[in-house]
């Protein structure tokens, strides 16, 4: 059912007859067949020092409702050359309207529905903007991933034998590995991400083979305290044949995903989805430099994201850090 339509300039002249002949709220409600409320509201809100005028009410609600229809906050000039910047850093609308809600203490700047409508307006098509936002992916089929190792990998320990605080991603240190592999099987990138911060690490990888992979892996975890690399969950791709060389050089634990399910592995499946965008299928890594990888990685880790209330993957990753490094302070006191 649907509600009453706003009282009209003929109401409110007989709101202000019913009260300056002393009436009752209650009167005037039965008698406009409204609610107590909505003429209780109505008073209050449009009252000039105490005393109701059916011409000023009728005047602060028209200039209530120019203001309330004020320009676009996007055409700020400020706010669109935010929004602007970070489209073209990759930053997905809700990511930067959340940015904004939190560099402005809570406060709504501008929704993402706001910025995904400008975007389709006439004047952001006319820009261009549109060629920004993240494109759909296909969904993964069986035949589109890798072999798994014949061989075997010894070892192995199951992802269902790991440890359930690991699932909640309430504590810190827990990664995900995976390598992506560039044309003609080429070259590859070794990727990793922990859990709870959903911070990115990548390094170019000479061949996608045990030896390479191994190391990439230790390469990118030994600069972090024990703290921080707790356990690794894996696929069963040949890069991983090695793995119990990181159980004894770092004393991290490893374990890996069940055939074919790479959901088990959903947020480093997901940072890869968007390293993607930056080096798409098919893309000849013989001409990828370490340094140009780097900062690839530094902007996506730069990004703001919602499961970690619009804080970024560096802000959260460097605030589990400087806990760690604190627990060790007051533990040699």
């Amino acid at each position: 059912m649907k509600g009453k339509p706003k009282i009209k300039a003929e109401e409110r002249d007989q709101i202000a007859l019913l009260l300056a002949e002393k009436k009752s709220l209650r009167y005037v409600a039965k008698k406009l067949s409204r609610s107590v409320s909505s003429i209780s509201e109505e008073v209050k809100r449009n009252s000039v020092n105490g005393v109701y005028s059916s011409i000023s009410a009728q005047a602060l609600s028209e200039q209530r409702n120019i203001s309330c229809r004020k320009t676009n906050p996007l055409k700020s000039p400020k706010t669109y050359s935010f929004v602007a910047d970070k489209l073209r850093s990759g930053w997905s609308p809700e990511q930067i309207s959340g940015r904004l809600r939190r560099e402005n203490k809570g406060k709504a700047i501008i929704c993402h529905e706001t910025i995904y409508r400008y975007i389709y307006s006439v004047e952001g098509k006319e820009k261009n903007l549109s060629e920004f936002l993240t494109y759909h992916h296909y969904r993964r089929r069986k035949w589109h991933t890798r072999h798994l190792y014949q061989r075997g990998i010894q070892g192995r320990v199951s992802i269902h034998l790991r440890p359930k605080e690991v699932e909640k991603r309430k504590s810190f240190g827990h990664w995900e590995g995976d390598s992506v592999e560039g044309k003609n099987h080429k070259r590859g990138i070794e990727t990793l991400l922990e859990r709870k911060t959903r911070y990115y690490v990548a390094r170019i990888l000479e061949n996608i083979d045990s030896e390479y992979g191994v190391k990439a892996q230790y390469d990118l975890l030994k600069v972090f305290p024990k703290g921080a690399r707790k356990t690794l969950t894996l696929d069963n791709g040949k890069e991983n044949y090695n793995h119990h060389k990181l159980v004894t050089l770092l004393g991290i634990q490893t374990y890996f995903c069940d055939p074919y399910c790479s959901w088990q592995r959903g947020s480093n499946e997901n940072h890869n989805g968007i390293l993607r965008r930056y080096i798409p299928k098919k893309t000849d890594l013989t001409d990828l430099y370490p340094g140009e990888l780097d900062a690839i990685i530094e902007e996506i880790n730069q990004r703001p994201r919602k499961c970690l209330n619009y804080e970024t993957p560096n802000e959260a990753f460097q605030r589990e850090l400087k806990l760690i490094k604190m627990q060790k302070c007051s533990d040699s006191i």
